[in-house]
């Protein structure tokens, strides 16, 4: 679990976090929603350590993160698995290769182990065989499968997703989706997804926070969330046509 304790951050007279907590629940799919300009990626980035709040606590599993050395943020970093919106594969690695950077990196494992976790990886993902393709080669959808195969490889406690349907079709994300919440349960992750996609919430949503304002203005689940008389959270929830239709389905 990691929970956030009364998290402040400015940049400069600009407050973009205002005296955030919250707990990010372990084996669940943990959702920062909210407007663009709400705060969402400044308080994932003071999560993972790329920014330092004025004020508060990140604790991972009661382990304060914020007065850490670099040595002892390096341990924690090797349990966190990153999922970027852009899926950041490096275009001249084939995919094993992208798969097996963060072992390279944070393990002492020989070639023939980093080759074997690799090929589970891709297996848990659906895209066994592609190991010798490069990004270039593969469609949106397969480079973030083959981004969440790298994410996975070290078999974090910890999983960042960061807009991880950004640019897919509708039934592209429903996949993603799916394989996030899985992977989520199966390994017991602590999973945090940034998004402003409503499906996503409806459909994987364990434990959502909404921001506004680089405040926490609510908390719940999938289901809360539809019913919420919260007039900036609903403003939110139903901006689309198609989820206005649904409320009106729902009263």
């Amino acid at each position: 679990m990691i929970s956030i304790e009364h998290i402040s951050k400015s940049f400069g007279e600009t407050k973009v976090l205002k005296d955030i907590s919250f707990d990010f629940q372990q084996g669940k799919v943990n959702m920062i929603i909210g407007q663009s300009g709400s705060g969402k990626s400044v308080l994932a980035k003071c999560i993972v350590g790329l920014h330092t709040p004025e004020k508060g606590r990140i604790l991972y599993d009661g382990q304060d993160f914020i007065p850490m050395n670099s040595r002892e943020r390096i341990e924690i970093r090797k349990h966190i698995g990153m999922l970027f919106q852009a899926s950041a594969l490096f275009d001249s690695m084939t995919v094993e290769e992208n798969v097996m950077f963060p072992l390279t990196m944070f393990s002492d494992m020989k070639k023939e182990e980093m080759l074997k976790r690799a090929n589970e990886c891709l297996e848990r993902v659906n895209l066994s065989g592609k190991n010798k393709l490069y990004p270039a080669e593969t469609s949106g959808g397969m480079q973030k499968r083959i981004a969440i195969a790298r994410a996975i490889a070290m078999k974090p406690k910890y999983l960042f997703c960061d807009e991880p349907n950004s640019g897919l079709d509708p039934q592209t994300s429903i996949v993603i989706d799916n394989l996030i919440k899985d992977l989520t349960t199966e390994m017991n992750i602590t999973t945090i997804v940034i998004s402003h996609d409503m499906n996503s919430v409806i459909e994987i949503g364990d434990h959502i926070m909404f921001l506004y304002g680089g405040e926490k203005w609510w908390e719940g689940d999938k289901k809360d969330i539809l019913r919420a008389e919260n007039k900036e959270l609903t403003d939110f929830v139903y901006a689309s046509k198609f989820m206005r239709n649904l409320k009106e389905k729902l009263a």
